[in-house]
């Protein structure tokens, strides 16, 4: 028999069974009310492999959850009374076997199997199952094509719905038992070796000896990866395996609800787990600047972990296990990550649309640069046309958290110019707006990346062009918006401290105020992040500008002080007239000295310059006044009083001048009167550089 049977197959089975499924074909529209049925490759013989293997060459099977379709390629010969005797022979045979598997593991049943799983019990004899089912399938497709009695289609149909209940319990059992190997993180760490032994299994799921293979590559990998990653790989195949058999025969339905519930809430609870909340526009208004931080951190950790981790790995386990169907991939992921996914994604749009403050724009632009960072992920993860809607929500967050930032921008920009306030600051030191502007203006240059996408993706033109003092300009990093946009901001500022410093009624001190100020600008752009959107050029310009600034100062402090010795210094003078320019000199300079002891200048470098600038200019002129005409007094009564300041002793003077403590005209007078005697020690101010 096993001799002629070969026979027949070398000669006669491959191309006569194209005959048979070409009838079959007609009637694949026949179904159980309970299940499509369909063929697939290899219906199983096991009492003989070469006609396993013939039958595999003969049915070539794609498989659909509602219909069947044939691929054949072998050409229709006349088909034999006896063929089709030993094919319901073999049929018969697969029945029985089905039956025999089938029964053994009915869940229904008061035997040990009702309370056993079969893939953790014994995977050999799991595989055995899925290959009876698949035989069974095409013993079912054969019955039909032969108009078969009905009582063996009824025991077929009844076999394959206690099979399908067995496979439905082991698909809950492997997702319910393996959450914890089954979880997104495990999911989305898989190695590349997992996922090359995943894809050469797709390329072949539907062939028994890639099941085999399949099987042993798993086995030999556990000597080089740990236990989890074992039992990860191992539930990830059967689950893959009993989703192509359940879809195959038409119950997919079942096998789909099951996993859609399992994976949602594992989703969910881990979104939970991150702190992800369903936030309402009115809570976001609602919160302080303190719980807003709290929050937008949050927020910022959980989005990468549950776009990396959460969402890419279900999004992983979800093809793999569904790679049968893109329909159905689609459908699970949908429902699974939907919800979830659009939540998290809508937080950044109602921060946006809340309340504003200026701070609030550094937050906003973290929000900003993570979403941005993680589009190209996100758009792969929900490439889905079904969940297009996440998409579209990542986009639209995006899109408000630029518009909120360019508004902040232009609300702080605004605020600068509005400010009022008529009062002085004391000494004509460093403006609290000055301080608070350039601080946050610094901190803007630290987002410079964020502020480039956030301006490239913008309509919004400058109103105004800079003058060429104040237009950007850097080698190393080519001019851009925001460097514009920032420039122009302290531009702004820069005018305002022009209005601030009108309110003093001493010329001088307004010039030192713009100095002051000015100086604290370009050194916070000389040491942050500004320097290399303004650039060297904008520096060294505004540098010059300080020491013109100091230069008007020192010109409008110090001239009667000059012109009371360059006045007389050249020509011969009288005892009275050298009395009375000493008299000018000490009441000019002790005028000079009272003021500026008050007046304030932060910066040491700049303070050290202007102290030796009016130095260079004074020592020399009072020495050599002094070195003409103080023999001339050398008879002169009270000769203390009238020369009070000995020209070694101005510098130590000067080194008195601009750190805010006033000096009061008595302890001026006491001060002066003991200099005539040298009395005096010697300041911080370096002479030698005059």
């Amino acid at each position: 028999m096993d001799n002629e049977l070969r026979k027949l197959r070398r000669a006669y089975i491959v191309p006569t069974f194209a005959v048979v499924t070409t009838e079959l074909q007609s009637l694949s529209s026949a179904r159980t009310s309970k299940a499509h049925m369909g063929i697939i490759e290899n219906p199983k013989k096991e009492t003989s492999p070469m006609t396993r293997k013939g039958m595999a060459t003969i049915f070539s099977f794609s498989k659909t959850s509602s219909s069947l379709s044939f691929s054949l390629s072998a050409p229709h010969l006349p088909s034999s009374p006896r063929l089709h005797t030993l094919c319901g022979s073999m049929m018969e045979e697969n029945i029985e076997n089905a039956q025999a598997m089938i029964l053994k593991w009915d869940p229904n049943a008061s035997s040990d199997a009702k309370f056993t799983y079969l893939f953790k019990e014994d995977r050999n004899e799991a595989k055995e199952f899925i290959k009876c089912i698949r035989d069974l399938r095409g013993a079912m497709h054969f019955l039909v094509s032969e108009k078969s009695s009905s009582d063996k289609l009824v025991l077929t149909q009844n076999l394959m719905q206690i099979a399908m209940k067995r496979l439905e319990k082991e698909f809950y059992q492997i997702l319910s038992a393996n959450r914890q190997y089954l979880d997104p993180e495990s999911v989305s760490g898989r190695s590349l070796r997992m996922s090359g032994l995943s894809l050469s299994r797709s390329r072949s799921s539907n062939s028994d000896e890639a099941d085999v293979e399949s099987d042993e590559e798993i086995r030999m990998a556990g000597d080089s990866v740990s236990d989890a990653e074992l039992l990860l790989e191992l539930a990830m195949s059967d689950l893959k395996s009993i989703a192509d058999c359940m879809i195959s025969s038409g119950y997919g339905k079942e096998c789909i609800k099951i996993y859609k519930i399992i994976r949602k809430s594992i989703v969910d609870e881990g979104l939970y787990r991150l702190g992800v909340e369903r936030y309402s526009s009115s809570q976001i208004k609602k919160m302080n600047s303190e719980v807003f931080e709290h929050h937008v951190k949050n927020w910022l950790n959980a989005l990468k972990i549950a776009v990396k981790t959460l969402f890419h790995g279900e999004r992983f386990l979800c093809d793999h296990v569904f790679s049968a169907s893109d329909t159905i991939r689609e459908s699970c992921f949908t429902d699974i990550a939907k919800e979830g996914a659009i939540n998290i994604f809508r937080v950044p749009e109602l921060v946006a649309e809340s309340k504003r403050w200026p701070e609030k724009i550094f937050r906003l632009m973290d929000l900003y640069e993570s979403l941005s960072d993680l589009l190209p992920e996100i758009e792969s993860i929900f490439s889905f046309k079904s969940i297009s809607a996440v998409n579209l929500q990542a986009h639209n967050s995006l899109l408000k958290l630029g518009n909120s930032v360019r508004t902040i921008l232009s609300e702080f920009e605004s605020s600068i110019q509005k400010k009022s306030s008529k009062k002085q600051v004391s000494g004509g030191g460093i403006h609290p707006l000055t301080i608070s502007a350039m601080g946050y203006i610094s901190l803007l240059a630290d987002y410079s990346g964020v502020l480039t996408d956030i301006f490239t993706n913008s309509t919004t033109v400058m109103q105004s062009p800079l003058p060429e003092s104040d237009s950007p300009n850097s080698d190393e990093n080519p001019t851009s918006a925001v460097s514009v946009r920032l420039a122009w901001i302290i531009l702004v500022l820069l005018c305002k401290l022009d209005s601030k410093a009108e309110l003093y009624d001493d010329i001088a001190l307004s010039y030192l105020f713009l100095a002051n100020n000015l100086q604290f600008v370009v050194q916070k752009v000389r040491t942050t992040n500004l320097k290399y959107l303004l650039g060297d050029d904008w520096v060294s310009k505004h540098e010059k500008k300080v020491k013109q600034y100091a230069a008007n100062y020192e010109a409008m402090a110090w001239t009667k002080v000059f012109s009371s010795l360059l006045e007389n210094s050249t020509t011969p003078m009288s005892p009275e007239t050298v009395r009375r320019c000493f008299k000018q000199f000490n009441s000019a300079f002790e005028e000079a000295y009272r003021k500026q002891t008050s007046w304030l200048v932060p910066d040491r470098k700049l303070r050290d310059e202007i102290k030796v600038s009016i130095a260079k200019k004074l020592v020399p002129a009072y020495q050599e006044f002094y070195d003409s005409y103080v023999v001339t007094m050398s008879g002169e009564e009270n000769l203390e009083m009238l020369v009070r300041f000995a020209p070694d002793n101005l510098g130590n003077y000067l080194s008195d001048l601009f750190y805010g403590t006033a000096v009061s005209g008595s302890s001026l007078l006491s001060l002066s009167t003991s200099s005539s005697s040298h009395s005096r020690a010697p300041r911080c101010l370096p002479l030698m550089l005059y």
